[in-house]
């Protein structure tokens, strides 16, 4: 009865008009939204932490592939509900537009994608297609926030081997210093680029090789602490090799095992220990269509649905543009003034130069006490922010990835600042306090300025944001040398407030 149904013209042909339509609205959108296509395009091939992402786009193809031949009985529809899909995604572009948040606006386009398909196929082949589509969302570049979490997790858990196995080590944030030397568990050894790959493969392995939910949630969660650990032990290992051989012998050793045998036997692991417990047959239907047949509610014509579909991303797309275009000048000369006990200094010091992308003004000055502490106050100022120049960014602030310090660790809030150490080889420690002046508020959390600068982009709010930074090396003062002088100064939203002369 199948091998009948499809073979008639009609059938074929109903097919061939929902799939052109797919293809059309789909096309539609990246050309729409092609600056953030091409962006996460351009993350797959440039960054090791996501190039995994190249793989998945065949993997997901043949996911559908494998339900091509299952889904030809069920019947295509174009269907209302779907877009509030589209709908919901383009509100989410749309704050990630005004936020600055390329994550946001990335994961909204993957989202109308996944809505095209529910647009044109209908409810009953999204459920058949449920995993290839929900498994798409992985191609959306995530996951380097969890970097400062897993660099701080590998170096306590080296530390911790290291003094299992008799070794003397010391750590100061994420600097391990050993007889060999100082070892720093930098951002490339966090771990994260293979955290993120295995959760792509533990997933799709999950998907294929067991059938209870149990298992598949225990599996994963058992692949990505395996993962942890064994980055852990790497480190450590590591720095066992450095003791033996030498730094340099040690570093080469590391890049070779790490990247070509280390983890490859983890994934290997991996699978052989939990080989047992699969319960997913090697012949199993890739999926059940049984109860999807027929016609869904709430079905409309072809010549209805698809020009709303379009519609409604091309409004909050055009909104978004209007609403970027937004700026207000800054004043000609930022003030900075020495507070009660403090006076302009002019010394020489360790170079430390804060990371302001795309600033409209920067400004930085030394200020010393009598009693010798000296600190240095940098701001950078922006007429309204976009993309590339930004407060709150990866690669902005008081630590610029391609200069000589690198973070350390957390530091308790100064007056609400994020605080934290900054290291420099030698090594010399600095402490820095950041906050973010959006809306015309000062705030140390990255949230809430994003937040800020969402509601002044969609509202109409003051569209000028500055990033100040007040920072100490631990032997001049440090943290406390940076409280006393926020505090002299009468706060950091006085401090803002006079940069800004809004009062």
């Amino acid at each position: 009865m199948i091998a009948r149904s499809l073979a008639r013209p009609g059938g074929w042909s109903l097919w061939q008009r929902h799939l052109a339509a797919l293809g059309a609205l789909s096309l539609a959108l990246l050309i729409l939204f092609r600056e953030d296509a091409a962006d996460m395009a351009a993350i797959w091939w440039t960054s090791s932490t996501f190039t995994h992402c190249l793989l998945l786009v065949p993997i997901i193809g043949w996911l559908v592939a494998q339900r091509a031949a299952l889904l030809t009985p069920l019947t295509p529809v174009y269907w209302w509900p779907a877009l509030a899909w589209i709908g919901g995604a383009s509100v989410l572009w749309l704050l990630g537009e005004a936020a600055t948040l390329a994550l946001f606006r990335q994961l909204a386009l993957v989202l109308m994608l996944q809505g095209a398909v529910a647009v044109t196929l209908g409810p009953r082949l999204v459920r058949a297609l449920l995993f290839p589509l929900a498994y798409a969302l992985l191609l959306v570049p995530f996951g380097e926030e969890l970097v400062p979490l897993l660099q701080t997790l590998t170096a306590k858990i080296s530390l911790a081997l290291l003094h299992l196995a008799g070794r003397t080590a010391e750590m100061e944030g994420v600097f391990i210093t050993t007889r060999a030397g100082l070892f720093e568990v930098a951002e490339a050894c966090s771990g994260v680029n293979f955290l993120i790959a295995m959760l792509a493969y533990s997933l799709f392995a999950a998907h294929l090789c067991f059938l209870r939910w149990t298992r598949r949630i225990v599996f994963v969660a058992a692949a990505l602490a395996a993962t942890i650990l064994a980055n852990a032990l790497r480190a450590f290992g590591t720095m066992i090799a450095a003791e033996i051989w030498g730094i340099e012998a040690a570093g080469g050793i590391d890049h070779v095992f790490y990247g070509w045998i280390f983890f490859g036997l983890v994934i290997f692991a991996v699978m052989f220990a939990a080989r047992r417990w699969f319960d997913r047959p090697a012949n199993d239907a890739a999926v059940d269509i049984a109860g999807l047949e027929g016609r869904p509610r709430l079905a409309g014509s072809a010549k209805a649905v698809l020009p709303l579909a379009l519609a409604i991303p091309l409004f909050f797309a055009a909104w978004g543009t209007l609403s970027a275009a937004r700026a207000a000048p800054l004043p000609p000369e930022m003030t900075l003034i020495a507070p009660p006990g403090w006076s302009a200094s002019s010394f020489k010091r360790l170079a430390w130069t804060p990371r302001f992308d795309g600033a409209d003004r920067q400004l930085l000055r030394d200020f010393a006490d009598a009693e010798g502490r000296r600190v240095t106050v940098a701001i950078g100022g922006y007429e309204r922010q976009a993309e590339g120049r930004e407060v709150v960014a990866y690669g902005q602030g008081a630590i610029d990835p391609a200069g000589p310090w690198a973070w350390s660790a957390s530091l308790p809030p100064i007056d609400g600042a994020k605080t934290e150490r900054l290291l420099h080889r030698g090594p010399v420690l600095r402490d820095a306090a950041t906050w973010y002046i959006v809306g015309g508020r000062a705030t140390g959390s990255a949230r809430r300025a994003k937040l800020a600068a969402l509601k002044a982009r969609l509202f109409g709010g003051d569209p000028r944001a500055l990033s100040l930074i007040v920072s100490s090396e631990k032997g001049e003062g440090g943290a406390r040398a940076i409280a006393d002088f926020v505090a002299a100064s009468g706060g950091a939203q006085r401090m803002a407030d006079r940069a800004l002369k809004s009062r």
